[in-house]
């Protein structure tokens, strides 16, 4: 898989283009100041920039005018992983940085954000408009008694109010969570009841493939379910009144009230994520304001190379990463483009046509979106004005070779096409977009700059040219300051720091080539990642093990050769079930009502049992392995598993899906 070091790229930026990138003229400036490398090009800066750490997010924090409102006292404190401390002393806010271009009188009445429905219609928010609705609805959080540190919580779907009630939360000092509509009542709380939230935003119901989804009765169970609720705020997205006891979001932010910046420390909690929940409850990752402001500027500022004249849209919804990563293009000044809807209706060009209507320069989506594009043989430079386009970006898993050669062929022929890679786990990417560097198929284009990336074999060596494990032996500023309620670090340290103490081992194949790209080979772990939207298989298993007829269930995602995902849920049934067309639609529908329709599975697939481990674990990595082909005597060690026979039928099934 690995290509040849003397293999043309399939796409090199023109010299001006590469004059033009604020990273060349970030490493000149820091040439200056800093004692960064004035030449060696890319692969100099990034070599400087993971030997000298700390002088290079001194150098980020000035270029990008960070404004520390009391100073720090180092760069790194403690450079310990876990653990590692960030600018000690120093205090700020993330969304005074995130709002500070609506204070230039030249943008404030242009668009920070361009909203775009299912219908195509267009709702553009100004930066001062943006400005005060988040200035109004800080006010009245206060006035609630939300105070720095309490969580507040959006179930939302990817609307101008997600991002004004995100802002509203980070100005004022608090925890900012979210999940998307789509999820059902039990994910919401295995989520939102860790975190304790003490403020509800929610709608009513979304719109979502041509259909309207009620979610009255999910809402009215979350109000139950969450005892620390001060506040339930309704946004009638269908229409509907708000419900008894809940504040309607437009007398919310109806004031015009000048937003006041709680100054908070640099490692203060900006926001909550979620891991997949593979063996339990979902993780709840904490993020710092001062970590993820660094971060997100480095990012998006210099890797997206994005600006004041750019409009960055990604298809994503609020229970994705990509959503925080998103709404973070505001930082750079940058027109952020909202779409809230389903990724193929009315057909799957939909998002293309977003492309056209709001004049993306950076288009955002995932890689299967490529491949279906390419399966469905659709032509979105022929059939649709994408001249701003700059830049193609996917993630959630790899982009395969022929989606490089299908966007090359089929969109712009100068296309830069960046096929990114990093985790909810630091809400950034390891590895991916670098304006600068040529593209080779099937390569990211580097490890991202502050990110010491390596592979390493299982005895921590590094490989080049090998697939082994992706690492990063240095700390980066996103990197969780916690997870939630973890008061001994134990969940957190063992959910990277177990295989490498002191070095964080994420979950990800990867191939480091001689020429300095990367090759993502997929998940090491277990979990599913589907449509760029992760569930854990232990989600999967809770709701499933309900129905009567089902003993135990075992759930593999696949990433295949084409760019497909294959998903397959194998049951061990009950004595006397029958594995029939009325039993395989109800386990879809119950995965489908409780957890997530992009979860339901490809096909269910009776099983003699599952094995486990002796320990009593299900055995989800070798078994994935083997229906990659891998040689049972290569994909497990027979002395962990209780029954080593019954991983003969996977064996035998993956013979016949060769």
């Amino acid at each position: 898989m690995t290509s040849a070091a003397d293999e043309a790229p399939l796409w090199q930026p023109e010299p001006e283009r590469v004059e033009a990138a604020a990273v060349t003229r970030f490493q000149r400036w820091a040439a200056e100041r800093y004692g960064a490398p004035a030449e060696g090009g890319y692969a100099a800066l990034h070599r400087w920039s993971v030997d000298e750490l700390d002088t290079f997010w001194k150098a980020v924090a000035d270029w990008f005018d960070v404004r520390f409102s009391t100073p720090y006292e180092a760069v790194i404190g403690d450079r310990t992983m876990p653990g590692a401390q960030w600018f000690p002393g120093a205090t700020l806010n993330y969304a005074e940085h995130a709002l500070r271009t609506a204070d230039d009188p030249l943008r404030a009445d242009a668009p920070a954000l361009l909203y775009v429905d299912e219908t195509h219609t267009q709702v553009a928010i100004s930066w001062s408009e943006l400005r005060r609705q988040a200035g109004s609805l800080a006010a009245e959080l206060r006035a609630i008694g939300v105070t720095p540190g309490d969580r507040v919580s959006g179930y939302l779907p990817n609307i101008p109010q997600a991002v004004v009630a995100f802002l509203a939360t980070a100005a004022v000092g608090g925890v900012w969570t979210s999940c998307a509509p789509d999820f059902g009542a039990r994910s919401v709380l295995d989520r939102f009841q860790q975190v304790e939230p003490v403020v509800l935003f929610t709608v009513d119901g979304y719109r979502y493939g041509g259909k309207e989804h009620d979610r009255t009765d999910t809402v009215a169970e979350l109000r139950r379910e969450l005892p620390t609720l001060r506040a339930v705020v309704h946004i009638p997205l269908l229409g509907t009144d708000a419900p008894d006891g809940a504040l309607e979001w437009s007398a919310l932010t109806a004031a015009d009230t000048e937003p006041v910046f709680e100054q908070v420390p640099f490692d203060h909690p900006l926001w909550v994520l979620y891991s997949s929940g593979t063996t339990g409850l979902p993780k709840a990752i904490v993020q710092s304001q001062g970590g993820i402001l660094l971060e997100h500027f480095k990012q998006i500022g210099l890797h997206c190379d994005l600006g004041p004249d750019d409009r960055f849209f990604w298809y994503t919804s609020t229970g994705w990463m990509m959503w925080n990563f998103l709404v973070s293009g505001l930082l750079t000044g940058t027109t952020v483009v909202l779409y809230d809807g389903s990724p193929g209706y009315p057909d799957v060009s939909a998002q293309w046509r977003v492309a056209e209507q709001t004049g993306a320069t950076l288009f955002g989506t995932s890689a299967a979106y490529v491949m279906a594009c390419r399966k469905a043989d659709v032509h979105p430079g022929r059939d649709y004005d994408l001249s701003r386009v700059q830049c193609v970006a996917t993630t959630g898993s790899p982009l395969p070779p022929d989606g490089f050669r299908w966007l090359h062929d089929e969109v712009a022929e100068d296309l830069w096409i960046a096929s990114v890679s990093g985790g909810t786990d630091v809400c950034s990417c390891f590895a991916g977009a670098v304006p600068t560097l040529p593209v080779h198929i099937g390569e990211l284009q580097a490890p991202c700059l502050g990110t010491d990336l390596q592979s390493w074999d299982p005895a921590g060596e590094p490989l080049t040219g090998e697939v082994g494990e992706l690492v990063v032996t240095a700390p980066m500023p996103s990197m969780p300051v916690r997870f939630w309620n973890d008061p001994d670090g134990s969940r957190y340290h063992d959910s990277y720091f177990d295989m490498y103490p002191g070095v964080w081992r994420h979950g990800d194949w990867i191939t480091l080539t001689e020429r300095g790209s990367v090759i993502i080979h997929g998940r090491s772990d277990s979990t599913l990642n589907r449509q760029g939207v992760r569930m854990g298989s232990a989600d999967i298993y809770e709701a499933v093990e309900r129905l009567p007829e089902i003993r135990e269930s075992l759930v593999i995602g696949l990433e295949e050769p084409d760019g497909g995902y294959w998903m397959p849920l194998f049951v061990h049934l009950a004595d006397g079930a029958v594995l029939d067309d009325a039993l395989r639609d109800s386990i879809k529908r119950t995965i489908r009502e409780n957890l997530s329709p992009r979860h339901v599975p490809d096909e269910v697939i009776e099983v003699p049992g599952i094995p486990h481990t002796l320990t009593g674990k299900r055995i989800e990595v070798p078994v994935k392995r083997l229906l990659q082909g891998t040689a049972l005597s290569k994909a497990v060690n027979p002395g962990s598993i209780d029954n080593l026979e019954l991983l003969h039928f996977y064996e035998q099934l993956a013979r016949e899906r060769r």
